[in-house]
């Protein structure tokens, strides 16, 4: 009801934070709560509305369209006119509306009709227009911590407990259980209260997993998680971290990611992080793959959680990747330069005749089967995109690239 009783974004409403100020002094404007479920998005909007004495419509943007809002507002439209009251509405899962339905609030965000609150879990840079995202501010909630969502369900029982209790080991697995989600948190301690019957006074931990079965764990394969989790696993590979490259692996599967994904990905990594540095990584990758699509879930899953782990150990070179890079940079600076004379292709008389393939060298014909000559236009002959590393295999690589030059030196 007041933000005394509000557990949570201490960073959000400490006495100096603009936010908290802005709730004091009756300054509130349109804003968006961004964060995990469960964490107060709604409750801290109602707690608002009722400290800044503003009428409070909420609204979810699953169950409602357009026409249900500007009902709304032509309501707020009239009660700020003839009574001087200002109307807050709250739209849930605010990234529901496609852009052209969030247009429809610019107007009456500019003159003040309303001030709109949106709550949503999914990034507002990539799910809100940018003409809206610039009226509003966003405020970031974090998920709750342990402690938070102990001291609420706490206070639940103490108050909705029938005056029963909660046994400390209980409280303990459910507080870690909920994952910082304290809906999930409430939602259990209500069904273990039904479980446990009146007369039983204290609910033990028997009771909370009997009413959690099983947590699922936060997981949006299309949303902003997905990406942050696949990062995190490239990255943890890309750092040889195998600890923590199996443990997000593991948390994309248990949260339903399609296996298949992550291999491709992770085959991927193998071309982008370790190249050439070390070879057999690519088709260890790609046998996890056809071992996955062979097996099934789960005995294939171990295959692609086996290429995680190699490709965390093995040796990292990221030279082939920035060759790639630098061949295109080229081509799109250069254009398309001609193929030079000598190594093009003379099928016909004609083509013979007009100089195709005049002066190529065939290499076998040469000492250590090198003849030396160029093979790049002559805009770019002595262009150097790829430089093997001193990394694993490339090592020996770099020491052949070492010797081609030598024999090219003697050759010219």
């Amino acid at each position: 009801r007041s933000l005394e009783e509000f557990s949570g974004q201490e960073h959000l409403l400490a006495k100096e934070s603009g936010l908290r100020k802005a709730i004091d002094n009756d300054a509130v404007t349109s804003m968006i709560f961004w964060g995990p479920p469960g964490t107060g998005k709604t409750t801290l909007a109602n707690i608002i509305a009722n400290m800044t004495g503003c009428r409070f419509i909420s609204m979810s943007a699953v169950s409602v369209g357009i026409k249900d809002v500007k009902a709304v507002i032509e309501e707020a439209r009239e009660r700020l006119k003839y009574k001087g009251r200002k109307t807050i509405l709250f739209l849930d899962e605010i990234h529901r509306f496609n852009k052209a339905q969030q247009d429809a609030f610019l107007p009456h965000l500019e003159n003040g009709t309303i001030i709109l609150i949106g709550a949503t879990t999914e990034n507002p840079s990539f799910e809100i227009n940018a003409a809206l995202l610039s009226r509003m501010r966003v405020f970031v909630l974090k998920a709750l911590t342990t402690e938070d969502i102990r001291n609420i369900l706490k206070r639940a029982v103490e108050k909705n407990g029938g005056g029963r209790k909660i046994a400390d080991d209980a409280l303990e697995f459910l507080a870690l259980m909920s994952n910082g989600d304290a809906r999930f948190a409430l939602n259990t301690i209500e069904f273990a209260l039904r479980l446990s019957g009146s007369s039983e006074k204290e609910i033990d931990k028997n009771t909370i997993e009997e009413a959690i079965q099983k947590k699922a764990i936060m997981y949006d394969r299309n949303g902003e998680e997905h990406y942050n989790i696949m990062s995190a696993l490239h990255k943890s590979v890309r750092g040889s971290d195998p600890q923590a490259a199996l443990y997000w692996f593991y948390r994309m599967i248990e949260g339903g990611e399609d296996p298949l994904y992550i291999a491709r990905r992770v085959i991927r990594m193998a071309s982008e992080d370790i190249g050439l540095a070390d070879p057999s990584a690519l088709t260890l990758c790609m046998s996890a793959k056809e071992a996955y699509v062979m097996l099934g879930k789960p005995e294939g899953i171990l295959a692609i959680a086996e290429a995680v782990v190699y490709l965390s150990l093995a040796p990292k070179s990221n030279r082939l990747y920035t060759a790639s890079h630098s061949v295109q940079d080229e081509i799109r600076k250069s254009g398309p330069l001609p193929v030079p004379m000598h190594i093009r292709n003379a099928p016909t008389k004609l083509m013979k005749e007009l100089g195709y393939s005049d002066g190529y060298k065939y290499d076998h014909d040469y000492k250590n089967g090198y003849s030396g000559q160029d093979h790049l236009p002559n805009e770019i002959a002595k262009a150097v995109y790829y430089t093997p590393s001193q990394y694993g295999y490339e090592n020996e690589l770099l020491k052949r690239v070492e010797y081609l030059k030598k024999l090219k030196s003697a050759a010219s």
